[in-house]
């Protein structure tokens, strides 16, 4: 062989070995929004349109209502199943999983012709949907672009309900609640970027999973159907405690229960969640019985608050690792004191809208800040499921703040 042809093979050996891997572009934080924040609108779609709802399925109103119980009970359920997946599988794996649930749920919903079905179609949705906002903040990776996914996740919720009563005036219920769909324009953008991983050493603890979603499943179903949650609770949390202590590092790793600073973000996230949840159904009816302002007048108000409360929580946001801990915490129970407080007390209009925007400020704020804590508080293998366990906690107070307020205001 010729002295400069295995020079060159010499160079073509060895250049595999020392060339670097490119790193990938990082993903626009505004695909992550895309990604996730059209479940929202999805979510509160149904808040006006439920007598329409129920007239085409031929059903009461009350009864229409188990689409919310439905779509809640859901994204409670489906973020730790969902996070599970991604620990497990990775991003790509995630999303094709939960964009066919999404799609396939949506499928449903559209063309579901009594009740069941629906229902069927709506927790369908809420799962995949889970799916995507969590492959969504774990790809975030810093305040800031946590900001603009949960800010987006607050502005579409507050434009849910307008938009679900204008699509279904103009074409169809149908279409209200197939907006969460949107979210699936954003999936071959964010795949593309997404690493594979390794799959994990150890079998799928499935006793784990089971019993912790059991446990979900009786306090979503707690404010409406309290008879038969409170018998599955008190027999599965047990159970689930028992499993926690021989299963340490299982569906649920106990070391993240046992950490101090998950434990106050999860808590923080679970009072302003419900605090925001109640006050999203109470102020309304407040505003009607202590102003007298007419309804079309109450709902440009409080979507004009919530608007702002959403796009000022990203301002925190991105102040955020400038903050110290006890500041951020300081501002949003601060302010969600005195949210919960003017509800209570004041007697205008633009003290109860200030509530609202309050409310929303530090429940969205709480979303963005304070799941970057608890995942801080995990190690990497385990911050997948850091997120998921806080993103529950935030989705419980997204069932219990409408029962709250029903009890409270409402009823």
């Amino acid at each position: 062989m010729p002295a400069a042809t295995a020079r060159a093979g010499a160079r073509d050996n060895t250049a595999p070995a020392t060339r670097k891997r490119p790193t990938p572009r990082q993903l626009p934080a505004l695909w992550l929004a895309l990604l996730a924040a059209p479940v929202a609108a999805g979510a509160n779609a149904p808040v006006l349109i439920l007598p329409d709802m129920a007239d085409s399925l031929g059903v009461r109103t009350t009864t229409a209502t188990w689409l919310v119980t439905a779509f809640a009970w859901g994204m409670a359920v489906g973020t730790p199943l969902m996070a599970g997946l991604l620990r497990r599988r990775g991003p790509r794996t995630t999303l094709t999983a939960a964009a066919l649930t999404v799609a396939a749920g949506t499928a449903t919903v559209s063309l579901a012709p009594w009740l069941p079905l629906a229902l069927t179609g709506r927790a369908a949705q809420a799962v995949g949907g889970a799916g995507l906002v969590a492959v969504a903040m774990n790809l975030a990776g810093t305040a800031r672009r946590m900001g603009v996914i949960t800010s987006g996740f607050g502005v579409l919720g507050a434009f849910g309900p307008l938009l679900g009563q204008t699509l279904t005036t103009t074409v169809s219920w149908r279409l209200s609640l197939a907006v969460s769909a949107l979210a699936l324009l954003a999936v071959p953008a964010v795949r593309r970027h997404a690493l594979p991983v390794p799959p994990p050493a150890g079998p799928f603890d499935g006793r784990g999973a089971t019993l912790l979603l059991t446990c979900v499943t009786a306090l979503v179903l707690l404010p409406t159907a309290p008879l038969a949650a409170l018998p599955v609770a008190a027999v599965a949390a047990p159970l689930l405690a028992r499993h926690l202590r021989r299963t340490p590092d299982g569906f649920t790793p106990t070391a993240l229960l046992r950490s101090r600073p998950f434990r106050t973000a999860a808590a923080a996230a679970l009072t302003l969640s419900t605090s925001y949840f109640t006050l999203l159904f109470a102020v309304p009816e407040l505003l009607a019985d202590r102003t007298g302002l007419d309804t079309r007048t109450i709902g440009t108000g409080q979507l004009a608050a919530m608007l702002a409360g959403s796009a000022l929580s990203w301002l925190l946001a991105a102040a955020s690792p400038r903050l110290p801990r006890t500041a951020a915490y300081a501002i949003l129970l601060g302010l969600g004191t005195l949210a919960a407080a003017l509800a209570a007390l004041a007697t205008s209009a633009p003290l109860l809208l200030l509530a609202t925007a309050a409310a929303i400020f530090t429940s969205t704020g709480a979303n963005a800040v304070l799941s970057l804590y608890a995942a801080h508080a995990a190690p990497e293998h385990q911050r997948p499921a850091a997120i998921a366990l806080f993103v529950l906690s935030y989705q419980l107070g997204s069932a219990l703040g409408p029962a709250l307020a029903a009890l409270l205001v409402l009823g």
